[in-house]
């Protein structure tokens, strides 16, 4: 059974920082690129960051670079989104995605997402 499970989200002040996790299991984890996106309401969900299958290369998004850090850790199954210098506007629902194409089909899966709210 594929199970992507976040955890880490909160409630923190202006300026302060949060560490998601998000742990997989159920699939090759290491043979899948994964990417934290997020949500806030009335919004589409958009791209937070990205990495990939080997953890060479990472993503961001515009608002989120030198803030955000993605990394991860084969060994654990784990994906993790550090966040620094948290914004009001940074509320929002945080999903893990893991993504392979393997054979010309793409497998895609979504984790439930952790919630974050930032506010003093």
């Amino acid at each position: 059974q594929v199970q992507l499970v976040e955890s880490g989200g909160g409630l923190v002040q202006p300026g302060g920082s949060l560490r998601l996790a998000c742990a997989a299991s159920g699939f090759a984890f290491r043979s899948y690129a994964m990417s934290w996106y997020r949500q806030a309401p009335g919004n589409e969900r958009e791209l937070v960051a990205a990495i990939t299958s080997g953890g060479d290369s990472t993503n961001y998004a515009d608002s989120m670079k030198g803030r955000f850090t993605i990394s991860r850790d084969d060994a654990k199954n784990t994906v993790y989104l550090q966040m620094n210098s948290l914004k009001p506007e940074d509320t929002a629902v945080y999903y893990c995605k893991a993504i392979r194409l393997q054979f010309g089909t793409v497998y895609t899966y979504w984790g439930q997402g952790t919630q974050v709210t930032v506010s003093s």
